[in-house]
């Protein structure tokens, strides 16, 4: 087994056991103690882990992966639809706008039934399929089909992407921090991202805030592009004053609790 493999096994390992010691490990991967430890220490040099007395635990506060998308799109459900539904009223119509691939732009998308006369551009084929017959202009980047979810990204995607200049995008991301700004843990999915914002005029970000004060390896934007960052308040912990001091326009949903 290639290091690389075996780190991600070793991430995917305490996903599921929250912890672990170096002898669990080194005997669930049949290696040598040694062995797991220069694994660690890389991983911990990338901040997706840290040490304890115990052994090792994940980086909560670093994003590494995601669900796959049709888990992704039931959780925090009535959140990611609020934001979807608050976001469609910066939108105009005969906008021009990108649409990024994710599970609360999807909300998003459906909230456009109602304007007139879009211009569409999308890496998103469920969000292309959602909005076929909606009377839109549809149009569809183009690209390699990413495993266990509807984005396609890739060279063609760049490319196709640096020739539109849309008036908006409304960005998607599993990780947001008030002064790192928006990042991804895919370096491709990142690129694609990252020529998004390149390409737009204003940046719409929408996110639910789960994905908070969490920062991953990649790049995408810093806070300063962000023209409207929308959220909820499910998660109180969060210091909102410090995102607001750093992007132009900070929304946040009030979801209902429930009893």
């Amino acid at each position: 087994m290639l290091p690389a493999d075996r780190e991600q096994r070793i991430i995917n390992f305490l996903q599921t056991n929250k912890q672990a010691t170096v002898r669990t490990l080194a005997t669930e991967f049949n290696v040598h103690a040694a062995t797991i430890r220069r694994d660690l220490h890389k991983l911990e040099q990338f901040n997706q882990i840290k040490r304890t007395h115990g052994g090792v635990v994940l980086n909560n506060t670093e994003v590494w992966d995601e669900l796959n998308f049709d888990d992704r799109e039931t959780t925090f459900y009535d959140e990611k639809r609020r934001i979807g539904q608050k976001a469609a009223d910066f939108v105009d119509d005969n906008d021009t706008l990108i649409i990024d691939s994710g599970s609360t732009t999807l909300h998003f998308a459906h909230a456009l039934k109602s304007k007139h006369n879009l211009t569409i551009i999308t890496n998103d084929i469920y969000i292309a399929s959602l909005l076929k017959s909606s009377g839109h202009h549809i149009i569809v980047t183009g690209g390699s089909l990413h495993p266990d979810n509807y984005v396609l990204n890739g060279a063609l995607t760049l490319t196709n992407l640096s020739s539109f200049n849309p008036l908006k995008l409304f960005l998607a991301t599993p990780a947001i921090d008030a002064h790192k700004g928006v990042t991804h843990y895919n370096d491709t999915l990142a690129a694609t991202k990252r020529q998004m914002v390149a390409q737009a005029k204003a940046v719409y970000v929408l996110a639910d805030s789960s994905k908070f004060d969490k920062v991953s390896l990649y790049s995408v934007c810093n806070p300063q592009h962000i023209t409207t960052l929308i959220t909820d308040n499910t998660h109180s912990d969060i210091n909102w004053d410090d995102y607001q001091a750093h992007v132009e326009q900070l929304i946040i949903i009030d979801t209902p609790t429930t009893t």
